[in-house]
């Protein structure tokens, strides 16, 4: 089983069934839950300008991370939240890397060709260092 899994999150609704894979893949694998939120910086405007934009942004996201890592806690699901700042399948990609993940599960939705292959799923799938689970 895994025993480091990566989930990334954008707190839509179509996190919970990722959520839940991973709740349960972590629990009969007695593995560990990384929870990651990329906020992606706008491009071409002084971080400055958009000081408290992005605060914001990063406090509700640690409001709902941390909704998020109590579920895992409760059960004794070992977790861990990180909220970065970059591209988003770049920083996934990093974040696994960087954590020696076993397993990355991304959120996804039914795509059509040829629009589906810029996808951010794909994108981590296509670049991950491991597993990728595409939960729909």
């Amino acid at each position: 089983m895994y025993k480091r899994i990566l989930i990334p999150v954008d707190f839509t609704d179509k996190n919970l069934a990722a959520l839940d894979q991973v709740y349960q893949l972590a629990k009969w694998g007695h593995g560990s839950v990384t929870l990651l939120h990329v906020i992606e910086k706008v491009e071409n405007i002084p971080a400055k300008e958009l000081k408290q934009f992005y605060q914001t942004l990063e406090k509700n996201a640690r409001t709902r991370m941390s909704q998020y890592a109590k579920t895992f806690a409760k059960h004794s699901v070992p977790v861990t939240e990180k909220i970065v700042y970059g591209k988003r399948a770049e920083e996934i990609v990093r974040c696994a890397l960087d954590e020696d993940i076993e397993l990355i599960v991304v959120s996804s939705h039914k795509v059509e060709a040829p629009r589906g292959w810029s996808t951010l799923s794909y994108q981590v799938a296509i670049f991950s260092p491991c597993p990728v689970l595409l939960v729909k």
